[in-house]
């Protein structure tokens, strides 16, 4: 008896210091939620996907070039263009990466926006190489994957319009993910679809036919826009300012080096292999942070029926 006692006592101070140490373990998870969340307010945050078009600001995220003394840059990875733009309206992210069709209808719906930069994006129309398409006029009966009420829905009107097919003859599909949108490309499940790079060199790796690229046609329609009720904010807009200059000497950077030099960070963002991002074209230019130009404004405005 006299032994089972001094057991029970050690039992029951361990079992004390245990509870002790879950408490502790609690509170400290709790410090560090909330140290956690207000990091995450204080930057300014950004919504990308794994497109070519967002490689300025992968380039200053991985070379630190973003400033840190005022909370910083984060970017908040999506795999669709829908999702950046719902983090955008409902406040998730202050910016993001985006097209001008997708903008201009988010203005419409109230929401005003700061245009930083009109980014290089260029979309290629691709088609299965099963399905017998080399020209545009051969779009007739086929399905062709884009993203509603955005720049591939208003390149898929210009490109029917322009070799005048009947668009109840070119079968609209929304395909948001452009991992998705790929993998059916693969699989033999869509006969054309739009795509940017990276992907659109994946595709172009599988033999598939390409049959329409928006770099011959000077359209310029990706940009980089912000929440501008965020932006009337004097730290806010001392963000954007030094993003704006890490940008740029990304931009300087990619422009000098190549793209090529920066393959481990495309790997890497853009999730794709080794040998896809090795097959990318190598000199693709990146503009220095300016607004979008007046005719892509009049062009999206026009076709969006907006006075």
């Amino acid at each position: 008896m006299k032994k089972i006692v001094p057991i029970i006592i050690i039992a029951c101070l361990l079992l004390a210091a245990c509870g002790q140490s879950y408490e502790e373990t609690k509170k400290q998870t709790r410090q560090q939620r909330r140290e956690a969340m207000r990091k995450d307010s204080a930057a300014l945050k950004v919504a990308v996907m794994p497109t070519l078009d967002c490689l300025p600001l992968y380039v200053a995220e991985h070379y630190q070039l973003f400033d840190t003394l005022r909370g910083g840059v984060r970017l908040k990875f999506y795999m669709a263009q829908m999702d950046c733009d719902t983090a955008l309206e409902r406040g998730r992210v202050e910016g993001s990466i985006t097209d001008l069709v997708r903008a201009k209808r988010m203005e419409k719906r109230g929401l005003k926006l700061r245009y930083a930069a009109a980014t290089n994006a260029s979309w290629q129309l691709i088609a299965n190489r099963n399905a017998r398409v080399h020209q545009l006029k051969q779009l007739d009966d086929k399905m062709l994957a884009m993203t509603r009420f955005s720049a591939t829905d208003l390149l898929t009107d210009r490109v029917i319009d322009s070799v005048k097919l009947d668009k109840d003859r070119v079968f609209k599909v929304q395909i948001n993910d452009v991992s998705v949108r790929l993998l059916m490309l693969q699989n033999n499940e869509m006969d054309a679809m739009w795509l940017a790079e990276p992907h659109a060199t994946a595709a172009r790796m599988l033999k598939n036919n390409v049959v329409y690229d928006t770099r011959k046609e000077d359209i310029l329609l990706g940009v980089l826009a912000f929440r501008e009720k965020e932006m009337q904010h004097q730290e806010r807009a001392k963000q954007l300012e030094l993003l704006v200059n890490a940008y740029n000497q990304a931009c300087d950077s990619i422009n000098k080096y190549g793209v090529r030099k920066y393959l481990d960070v495309i790997v890497k963002r853009c999730r794709v292999k080794k040998n896809l991002a090795d097959s990318l074209p190598d000199r693709l230019r990146f503009d220095h942070a300016q607004g979008p130009r007046e005719k892509d404004i009049k062009l999206v405005e026009k076709w969006l029926g907006i006075k």
